[in-house]
């Protein structure tokens, strides 16, 4: 058994074009995993991805912040202790608000395919 302390976990910048803006930081939890992604993503102020989908399921934990989770037919808002499970192959996106940072913990299949549909 391990246990990990998120707040210990390094943050490291990651730059990709799916996001909105720069401000976004990941932590990998389980590096050595071999059957899942299992990260914390960090968003700066209004930062957010773009629309997406993925192959597999995605579930998201909030854990800090406030944010917005969105489909093309609807939008919620999200606070920590909120768990949205997003199913295979739905176009979405999720991020912080304008007011507020926001974190969430990613889990998804290891090795599941992102499509990135929003330019």
């Amino acid at each position: 058994m391990r246990v990990i302390k998120i707040s210990e976990v390094k943050k490291n910048l990651f730059s990709h074009p799916i996001f909105t803006g720069s401000d976004v930081t990941t932590q990998v939890l389980l590096p050595d995993s071999k059957e899942y992604d299992f990260n914390v993503v960090n968003f700066g102020r209004g930062v957010r991805n773009k629309f997406h989908s993925h192959d597999s399921e995605q579930i998201l934990i909030v854990t800090s912040g406030k944010g917005t989770i969105a489909t093309e037919t609807e939008e919620k808002v999200v606070f920590p202790g909120d768990v949205v499970i997003i199913p295979a192959g739905e176009k979405h996106w999720h991020g912080a608000t304008k007011d507020s940072k926001f974190s969430h913990i990613y889990i998804s299949r290891l090795g599941s395919k992102l499509t990135q549909l929003e330019d």
